[in-house]
């Protein structure tokens, strides 16, 4: 870093002497730098040295953007040379080494947009991926740039803006701090890849490599000033993908594995001086056309007859900022035909299966409403509204409020939905809070849901939590709940409608890590707006690990060994319900390979019979078995990868088999094929039981352009015997504009198994939907 200007300043100094960039903050004080110049080629980057040695808390002060802007990606005009560019290190394959390629972002403001730039060099452009245009499409074949930008610097919240040399734009949600509710499944990866905002990307590929320039209207943005600055968190990354190589600003180490860079806590603080909010106004009306077929048995079940129904929908969403942190959001007869259908899963337990939340509206900063529980419980569970029974419900309308207030996270939801078979019309309330307490690192809060029908049936829940960081990676949570509901009689001093968990854990992948908890459920505790796998149990967990970075000589990137297990007690008998334990190592290579193996031991107290299907029953009894699980990873970076995943032992008093592939081909630029396919077979050779359900997934991915995409999604699950087809085209000309094009078919794969014979088809559906976004 060139030597700062002796004397100390005031920001107003700064701003009056243009010579001089305000940069950094320290200890209140305002130190003005020279004018940044973007970095050479023959520069050694000694000024990123100094950078990238700030304490995260040390706050950069960000430049107003001055002059014209050209958006085109090269950040080439007169305004951006007085702005200083944040270097990179690279994070892996080798954490600590300078990037193969040179690279610099750089991050300016005006009173209506934050511009961000990268200037992304690469000696060998004409080795640059980038396959797909797809908004969204998050794969690691292509090369990517972008930042993670922590609004409310709360180091648990950031919004994700990322592009590729094709200049798609991808944005999502970070909540929790990058860290899983449940470390142990890979599944649960706590980033919402449903949100998204109003911003634009320009790239351009040159010989010297692509650059980037993004402009995010402040409109989108939710954040808090405080005297006329504002402070946010921020970190940056850049993707190369042939060489499996991160780069990132700050320094973040990959302590806390894959979600390390994710991690608000640890970005670094910058600070902007005269920040306007902005109070945006959209307003977004739809139209929906379209004709739908249904096959149904008769009255008597001896033959199917055809229903053609018309489509045509119409309706409304409103978004309003009361404030600069706090938005409101009401919607009118809200429909999701363009939401993707669910992935099917196999159901091999004998509990529900869970899916995530992806239709839009509930998507903006969800994590306010989240009240997660152990594993995937919650006390809040946004399904539950305008689905039963996987059907969809036609959703009357409702509000929502989320932000900031003062010190406060707040959630605000409140929504009406229509009767349904035999449910009746009902409404669905949440009220959220949550505060920051101690440090920068712990909160406290409440939550209060209630789900009542127009029949007079209700049901109730409030909740508290807390999570506090101690030291170090140690945190310590808990949560209380309770629920009351109708006939029931709602003991508040009870622990029978109650939930209480408590955790420890401390959050590392380098050296010791771990994790302990409690949980007891009460017999009568029911969350009417949750999910809840189990009821009336307690339980008790432990997860040990140790991991090791060996260094630059070694082939591995990280590697660790792990002993986790669990034990759950029915609190109705006291007797052991449910053990699971065993041992485990995970390794990823610097070449992009990773994988994991564990052998699990296995305890159940079946009380009631369950079945998977009408041919294989598990009887009432205890079961102790055993398996092997594990997963290989090929490099995610080629043009062709794959996920090779595997689950087979002893089964209660059977045998399991499981063995999965997930491959990615990126046949031509623009066509993508991806899908899945499972193999699951579960046999019972003393009670001559068997049990197959081969689970298969097909997409196929055409991006003519960032602004037209066609899909088809197909899948196939034999222990259901169905299939489905899903076509969907989108033409989205400029953000908040979209039409959609969407076909559906059922198909039923055992006709011939069946009296009365089903038809080929079982359902059909074609609907066209429009929506424009009115900004004002």
């Amino acid at each position: 870093m060139r030597k700062a200007w002796r004397k100390r300043t005031t920001i107003s100094d700064c701003s009056r002497n243009r010579r001089f960039v305000p940069f950094l903050v320290t200890a209140g004080t305002l130190i003005c730098l020279l004018p940044a110049r973007p970095l050479s080629a023959s520069q050694t980057g000694s000024q990123a040295i100094d950078l990238l040695k700030l304490p995260r808390t040390q706050r950069l002060v960000i430049s107003r953007f001055e002059g014209p802007f050209n958006f085109d990606g090269l950040s080439d005009e007169p305004g951006w040379q007085a702005v200083r560019p944040f270097p990179f290190i690279q994070a892996s394959p080798q954490f600590g080494a300078p990037p193969t390629e040179r690279a610099e972002a750089l991050l300016a403001f005006d009173d209506e947009f934050l511009y961000v730039a990268g200037r992304l060099y690469d000696a060998e452009p004409g080795k640059i991926q980038a396959p797909t245009k797809k908004r969204d499409a998050m794969v690691a074949s292509t090369e990517w740039f972008g930042l993670s930008l922590d609004t409310f610097n709360d180091k648990e919240n950031a919004l994700l803006f990322m592009t590729t040399p094709s200049g798609l734009r991808f944005d999502g949600a970070v909540f929790n701090d990058a860290q899983a509710t449940n470390p142990a499944d890979p599944q649960d990866v706590p980033l919402n890849l449903s949100w998204n905002a109003f911003w634009d990307v320009a790239v351009a590929v040159t010989k010297d490599g692509w650059f980037v320039e993004m402009r995010i209207p402040l409109s989108s943005l939710r954040f808090q000033d405080k005297d006329g600055r504002t402070v946010m968190g921020i970190s940056f990354m850049r993707w190369i993908t042939r060489k499996n190589e991160s780069d990132v600003f700050p320094a973040i180490p990959p302590n806390w594995g894959e979600m390390s860079f994710w991690k608000p806590s640890q970005a670094q603080e910058i600070e902007f001086e005269g920040l306007k909010p902005r109070r945006p106004l959209y307003i977004t009306p739809y139209l929906l056309g379209g004709r739908s077929r249904n096959y149904d048995l008769n009255d008597t079940e001896t033959a199917y007859f055809r229903t053609d129904t018309p489509k045509f929908e119409a309706g409304l969403d409103v978004k309003y900022g009361l404030t600069s942190n706090l938005t409101f959001d009401l919607t009118v007869n809200t429909d999701f035909a363009q939401v993707e259908a669910d992935d099917a899963q196999v159901n091999l337990t004998r509990f529900s299966l869970f899916f995530p939340e992806k239709r839009l509206f509930f998507q903006e900063r969800s994590s306010n409403f989240d009240f997660n529980l152990i594993a995937q419980n919650r006390l809040f569970y946004s399904r539950r509204i305008g689905l039963y029974d996987d059907q969809p419900v036609r959703i009357y309308g409702g509000a929502r409020v989320v932000g900031r207030v003062g010190g406060w996270d707040l959630g605000f939801l409140d929504m009406q939905t229509a009767a349904f078979e035999d449910s009746p019309s009902e409404n669905f309330g949440v009220f959220r809070l949550r505060r920051r307490v101690i440090n920068p690192y712990s909160y406290i809060g409440g939550i209060v849901t209630s789900r009542i029908g127009l029949d007079g049936e209700y049901n109730l829940a409030y909740g508290l939590d807390g999570i506090f960081r101690l030291f170090g990676d140690d945190y310590f949570t808990f949560h209380w709940a309770q629920t009351y509901e109708t006939d029931e009689a709602n003991k508040p001093f009870s622990m029978d409608p109650s939930w209480i968990d408590l955790t420890w854990e401390c959050r590392t992948k380098k050296g010791l890590g771990y994790n302990l908890n409690f949980s007891r459920a009460g017999e009568d505790f029911d969350p009417g707006m949750g999910f809840l796998m189990r009821e009336n149990f307690t339980r008790f967990e432990a997860r040990g690990l140790y991991g090791w970075f060996p260094g630059e000589k070694s082939r591995l990137f990280f590697h660790d060994v792990f002993l986790s297990g669990w034990t759950i007690i029915d609190n109705g008998s006291n007797k052991v319900d449910s053990v699971q334990f065993g041992p485990g190592w995970e390794f990823s290579l610097k070449s992009g390979w990773s994988g994991s193996i564990s052998p699990t031991i296995y305890h159940e107290n079946v009380r009631e019979e369950f079945s998977f299907s009408e041919e294989a029953v598990v009887p009432v009894g205890r079961y102790t078995f055993g398996g092997l699980t594990g997963y290989l990873v090929t490099p995610q970076g080629n043009l062709l990868s794959g996920i090779f995943f595997f689950d087979g032992g002893t089964f209660y008093d059977g045998r399991r088999f499981s063995l999965g592939v997930m491959p990615q081909w990126s046949i031509v630029p623009d066509l993508e094929l991806s899908g899945m396919f499972e193999y699951n077979r579960v046999t019972f050779p003393k009670r001559g039981q068997k049990f197959f359900a081969p689970l298969a997934r097909l997409r196929l991915l055409w991006t003519l352009s960032t602004k037209f995409s066609a899909s088809t999604f197909v899948q196939y699950s034999g222990g259901d015997d169905a299939a489905i087809a899903n076509v969907r085209l989108r033409y989205n000309p400029r953000e908040g504009v979209d039409i959609y094009l969407v076909y559906n078919e059922g198909l039923n794969t055992d006709r011939l198994q069946k009296t009365p014979r089903p038809p080929a088809t079982s359902d059909r559906t074609l609907v066209l939907k429009f929506n424009y976004t009115f900004n004002f």
